[in-house]
């Protein structure tokens, strides 16, 4: 008989328990064949560099051909994911980037077209007309590839620099401590 007090405390400790929030999910801009891609060249950062930029081509591409159709309400919803996708996928490409950089891997044969892309992407970005439905996403599209495009300039100079002070280091996938 005692049993009955518990049992219906944790039943209502269950009923009125407050429930997580659930987070807005993070766009995944890639499918599982890109990521298992991006996952194989792993060992070879030039090679991965290579491939977000092609990555992220393609969803700049998709953005220009979508801003280009004819007003609706569904090009309006996948322009707004695309946005959002591009987005994530420069973050996301900017802090392998960033890991490179600090692990002083010589990247300078794949980074070297990076800013010039970094570039076509904002044009096609700044390019689209904003609408209420897409207006965050494309701002923050915007800013996000400004970032990037500063990002990658700034890391093609540090490279340079580094691995004409650093000879010895060029052509590693990353410095070893001495």
């Amino acid at each position: 008989m005692r049993r009955a007090p518990v049992i219906l405390c944790i039943l209502f400790a269950v009923a009125f328990a407050p429930r997580a929030i659930p987070q807005k999910d993070r766009p995944e801009p890639l499918t599982e064949a890109q990521i298992e891609q991006i996952r194989e060249a792993g060992i070879d950062p030039s090679e991965r560099v290579k491939l977000y930029m092609k990555f992220t081509d393609e969803h700049a591409d998709a953005i220009k051909s979508l801003s280009a159709r004819v007003k609706s309400a569904a090009r309006s919803k996948r322009l707004d994911q695309e946005l959002q996708n591009l987005t994530a996928l420069m973050d996301e490409f900017g802090s392998n980037l960033d890991v490179y950089s600090e692990r002083h891997a010589d990247i300078r044969k794949g980074l070297k077209p990076v800013p010039e892309a970094a570039e076509r992407w904002l044009s096609i970005l700044r390019a689209v007309p904003s609408e209420p439905a897409f207006e965050v996403s494309l701002k923050e599209a915007i800013e996000s590839g400004q970032d990037f495009a500063t990002q990658a300039k700034q890391l093609v100079a540090d490279q340079a620099a580094y691995f004409l002070a650093h000879k010895d280091e060029a052509g590693q996938d990353r410095a070893e401590p001495k």
